[in-house]
């Protein structure tokens, strides 16, 4: 009686996946179709008929596989989700609803990953092919180039000008900072030893925490264009004939000559090496190594400047106290922010004179918000 239960059960749970994905292929039937009536370049309403026939391919697979298990076959419906698509190409174009037909082909074929009669059916591949020839028809240009990896390298390998407005900014912080942390103490009236410990213990805290923001967000940046490239290589090596003739009328359709097309179409299928890490990064002038270095250069330097900046409120506690060390501080840090302000000119145009005044203005107001906020803590514990 367990194992007729346990068969039963079995049965119903692939009923339900046979039908949840027979009207999934239905949907993407109508939709192709649809945006194969409103296309107006032939050679890319030709793709969307394509598409929609391999689709039909797959719903005939889900019914040969209810007819197996004995359930007849269902009048299905499209569901509202796919009207509504349609609706808006009509209203704004197939090229409107692109990137959601895309998304929806990527979950398809990972729906189909886990089930064994789709993977035995080689739907799984079938779905990522259309789902990049939807990204073709997306896309700008014919061309899936990573780009963003050379804009990320170039963020750490910066031009002059750029390496000297971080440094600028990166100081900066470390002053304000740090001098708001330094006066607040002292408007508590702490003992100088006590401001002078403070004060380094906020270099060296915003100096770490900098610092490991910065390394997080450089390696978080690499290891995901280094995975998109390893991604591209996946999906290009599956690209088969068909694929290869749908580019070629996407490229087409883009402008290309027949022949550039056809060459476009055979190097993205036979050459995805050249999307294989080590031959991805040759192609888009970046060096997998270079890049976990320099997560490790941008941590080590945001908190150098970061750290360079902070020092300034600190230096004079080293050979004063008291009042006249605050004091000291303060004269010190105004001229720093305003040397910082005018050093900013560099980049903006704007006045020297103003911009410096500016930058020791607001710096000043935070340390004197800190300070009476520290003043009045002060009190308050001493009551």
């Amino acid at each position: 009686m367990r194992c007729v239960n346990e068969a039963n059960l079995k049965d119903d749970e692939s009923l339900r996946r046979y039908l949840t994905n027979l009207q999934g292929e239905i949907d993407s039937i109508a939709l192709y179709q649809g945006l194969a009536q409103l296309e107006t370049e032939p050679e890319i309403s030709r793709v969307y008929i394509r598409l929609a026939e391999l689709e039909q391919g797959h719903a005939e697979f889900w019914k040969k596989r209810l007819s197996a298990i004995g359930h007849p076959i269902p009048e299905l419906h499209i569901r509202w989700r796919t009207r509504g698509l349609i609706w808006l190409a009509r209203r704004f174009g197939p090229a409107f609803v692109l990137p959601i037909a895309t998304s929806l082909e990527r979950g398809g074929s990972g729906n189909y990953d886990t089930q064994p009669e789709a993977a035995a059916g080689g739907l799984p591949a079938a779905e990522r092919s259309h789902a990049r020839l939807i990204e073709a028809l997306a896309a700008p240009a014919p061309t899936l180039s990573i780009a963003a990896l050379t804009r990320l390298e170039g963020r750490h390998q910066m031009g002059t000008a750029t390496a000297l407005r971080a440094a600028v900014l990166g100081a900066n912080d470390g002053l304000v900072s740090n001098l708001s942390l330094v006066m607040g103490v002292a408007g508590a009236a702490m003992k100088p030893h006590a401001i002078f410990v403070t004060g380094l213990a906020g270099l060296v805290a915003g100096g770490c925490a900098m610092a490991m923001g910065e390394w997080l967000s450089v390696s978080t940046s690499m290891e995901s264009y280094l995975n998109e490239i390893e991604v591209r290589a996946e999906e290009i090596s599956q690209m088969n004939t068909d694929e290869r003739e749908q580019l070629t009328r996407i490229y087409r359709a883009k402008g290309l000559a027949e022949e550039t097309a056809a060459a476009m179409a055979d190097r993205m299928i036979s050459q995805h090496s050249r999307f294989a890490p080590e031959k991805g990064e040759a192609t888009t002038r970046i060096d997998s190594s270079r890049l976990r270095r320099s997560a490790w250069i941008a941590a080590a330097s945001s908190f150098l400047l970061f750290a360079i900046g902070a020092l300034f409120p600190v230096l004079p506690f080293f050979v004063l106290s008291g009042a006249q060390a605050i004091a000291a501080s303060v004269v010190l840090c105004a001229l720093v922010l305003f040397l910082v302000g005018a050093g900013t000119t560099l980049f903006t145009g704007r006045n020297l004179l103003s911009a410096g005044l500016r930058q020791m203005v607001i710096g000043l107001a935070a340390a004197a918000v800190t300070f009476v906020i520290g003043w009045v803590g002060g009190v308050a514990i001493g009551d």
